[in-house]
């Protein structure tokens, strides 16, 4: 397993310095970061819904996505304008109702200047995902 150049509070320091309007660490905790991947829960709030009562596909899509920047942090260190070149989800099942939603991360590959991971979204207790996502995100030359 990739050795973290970030841990988890350098990562969490560094997102509230840099990129405050995502991260305040109120909603959404960074349970844990290695370098390789990382799981991250979002509270539950009435906002993450979408007419019916399921969790809106953008909440989602943010979640993922942030899962993939935190994983990608701990493992190059703190490159601020690494960039999403691709995110693509598949919504499988509806979210538990009420639940937190977390967002398991792993790097299928780190390269000098891409990186391909994926994530899955889980629902309070169930191991079944309620979307799968596949991201790729470009680093930048520093």
């Amino acid at each position: 397993m990739a050795l973290a150049k970030m841990s988890v509070a350098e990562v969490e320091q560094f997102l509230r310095d840099e990129f405050p309007q995502a991260f305040s660490g109120d909603d959404i905790t960074i349970e844990s970061a290695d370098g390789q991947t990382c799981l991250l829960r979002q509270r539950y709030s009435e906002r993450m819904l979408r007419p019916g009562g399921t969790v809106s596909g953008p909440t989602l899509m943010a979640l993922a996505d942030f899962a993939m920047y935190v994983v990608l942090l701990s493992a190059i260190g703190p490159i601020g304008l690494a960039v999403t070149t691709n995110l693509n989800i598949n919504f499988l099942r509806k979210g538990q109702p009420g639940q937190d939603v977390l967002a398991e991360a792993r790097l299928i590959k780190l390269g000098k200047r891409l990186a391909v991971g994926e994530v899955n979204l889980l629902s309070g207790t169930s191991p079944d995902p309620i979307a799968h996502v596949t991201s790729t995100y470009s680093i930048p030359n520093v």
